[in-house]
């Protein structure tokens, strides 16, 4: 008798597929598209934010080139195409007309101006000799007065990777990121003496991502149902210039002004809210890594932590038992990066084993914490130190049983002062009494995991 599949498992497996699939279908091209005008990102609108100019600079674009030499990274092969656009001259024109601040001339096909220059002048002087009519002269080129230079001058390709996946019984779902990254750098130059007036740099992250999900198994007999979806997306590595080139010339714009190089027609506007705000974000960037995230001295010097616990001891006591504990720590950490803090740490805790063995603690540590991300809202931690157990006098003879304890853990910020942790830790002891009973050659020991919350008081002085 053949046994049916039951109906759960069609809805489960119809809901993983539509779930993971639905993107691809909603977006995929299913007929052919018009041409249009170029996509307009954020960095299009903040040029068409900047206050007016009091007039309009003249200046000079030769040649805005790629200097990275790289080419398109291949999972075979090698690709002989260029990793970023060969156009990035066109397209900062383009973002120097957009801003309204300046007045770009043609220098990058000089030559081809020239031989037109030539042809004018050549046919007016043949026509003035053919009807002894003088013709007018052309009028000279107009001179930049600055010289805008620069590239695009690295390509970092798979600077962030990373992915998942989950696959059951033949069914499962999977996802890939990768993370690149492209810088420019733009400075402005004084025709009349040579000066670099001002150098601004900007980086644009190049993102790609690819999702799947499958389905291969057999629904009966000599029945099989096999089933794929996904999509790719891979962000436009010239889009991702053309939006760094002009945030580029938004900052040339803002440091421009603020060092008096050029002025708005509004002298009000050296104050406005758009250079309040671009200097801001330069602020904030002096605690930005490599990787976008913001680095700040986030926890305070001095910190009280709160946890409950889990504990489940091993000794000479057949059937453990998980009980009960808490714990009160006082941390402290210097000056310097906060990777290192200490930590009085004061808790009490019971153990149980079988209908007979009841026994509580009291405790009193000294430890040295390893936060790995301290400037982070996340991070890992290590914690290792020593410490004494007493044993409640209402549950035994009054002992004191030193011991080592190491553990690890999590930790999430919510804010600059509060903060929660989860963690386990183990600690050792160097005699065979936790539990009173002196059995085979190992010591007693005992397992917890905790959960908590910490709170940061005082200001953490700055590293020197």
């Amino acid at each position: 008798m053949k046994k049916a599949i039951p109906y759960y498992r069609w809805v489960l497996g119809g809901l993983l597929l539509g779930l993971s699939s639905c993107a691809a279908y909603f977006h995929q091209p299913v007929r052919e598209e018009r041409a249009r005008l170029g996509a307009e990102l954020q960095g299009n609108s903040l040029l068409r934010q900047l206050p007016e100019p009091k007039e309009r600079i003249v200046v000079a674009v030769y040649k805005f080139r790629d200097q990275t030499g790289q080419y398109k990274p291949a999972d075979n092969g090698t690709s002989f195409s260029t990793a970023v656009t060969q156009g990035a001259t066109s397209i900062l024109l383009r973002a120097l007309e957009e801003s309204k601040w300046f007045n770009a001339i043609e220098r990058e096909n000089l030559s081809n101006l020239l031989n037109e220059r030539k042809i004018i002048r050549s046919s007016r002087a043949e026509y003035s000799q053919l009807t002894g009519k003088p013709q007018p002269v052309l009028p000279s080129l107009l001179f930049a007065g600055v010289l805008l230079e620069g590239g695009i001058v690295s390509y970092d390709a798979n600077m962030l990777t990373g992915g998942a996946g989950l696959r059951y019984f033949g069914a499962g779902a999977s996802g890939q990121y990768r993370q690149d990254r492209v810088t420019v750098y733009l400075r402005a130059i004084s025709t009349s003496t040579g000066e670099i007036l001002k150098t601004v740099y900007t980086t644009k992250t190049i993102l790609s991502q690819q999702v799947g999900a499958s389905m291969f198994r057999f629904v009966k007999f000599q029945r099989l149902l096999e089933a794929e979806t996904g999509f790719t997306y891979n962000e436009p590595t010239e889009i991702a210039v053309k939006d760094a080139i002009e945030k580029s010339v938004q900052a040339m714009v803002y440091e421009g002004m603020r060092d008096g190089l050029w002025t708005p027609r509004n002298p009000a506007e050296t104050t406005g809210p758009g250079i309040t705000a671009y200097f801001a974000e330069k602020a904030d960037n002096q605690q930005v890594d490599v990787l976008g995230r913001q680095q700040l001295d986030r926890r305070g010097a001095l910190g009280i932590a709160v946890t409950g616990a889990a504990v489940r001891y091993t000794g000479d006591l057949s059937n453990p038992q998980v009980r009960g504990g808490g714990q009160v720590a006082l941390q402290y950490q210097g000056a310097g990066s906060g990777r290192w803090a200490g930590a009085l740490q004061l808790g009490r805790f019971a153990l149980g084993a079988g209908e007979s063995y009841r026994a509580q603690f009291n405790y009193a540590e000294l430890c040295a914490q390893y936060r790995f991300f301290p400037r982070e809202q996340f991070t890992p931690y290590l914690v290792v130190g020593g410490g004494a157990t007493l044993r409640a006098p209402a549950t035994g003879s009054a002992v004191v049983l030193p011991h080592v304890v190491a553990g690890a853990g999590l930790e999430l910020l919510a804010s600059s002062r509060l903060g929660f942790t989860l963690g386990v830790d183990h600690h050792y002891y160097f005699s065979d009494r936790l539990d009173q009973v002196r059995l085979g050659r190992y010591n007693d020991f005992y397992w917890s995991a905790r959960a908590g919350v910490a709170f940061y008081l005082l200001p953490r002085a700055p590293a020197r």
